[in-house]
């Protein structure tokens, strides 16, 4: 993790190291745009919390529910932005 930026005092890893431990027969995530986001390196620093909280991501923006997706990503958005939130 040593050539990794720092955000919010945290080493992240690395793209390549990330990579390297992912399965490529798993199926594609619906958030795959090809790259990974700090929010995602920020959880595999975390290999425990950080499936605690994909879990929990998961069941908050898939599981059923009375709110549609659009609205739970609008949701997700407003209060990102209202909190300062970049990731």
């Amino acid at each position: 993790m040593s050539d990794s930026p720092r955000i919010a005092f945290i080493d992240l890893p690395g793209e390549e190291e990330i990579r390297a431990q992912m399965d490529p027969n798993a199926p594609r995530h619906p958030y795959d745009f090809g790259f990974l986001a700090p929010m995602s390196r920020l959880r595999w620093a975390h290999p425990r919390i950080g499936r605690a909280l994909g879990a929990f991501f998961n069941e908050v923006m898939f599981a059923p529910g009375h709110l549609t997706r659009g609205e739970r990503e609008m949701l997700a958005a407003v209060s990102s932005a209202a909190q300062d939130c970049y990731y």
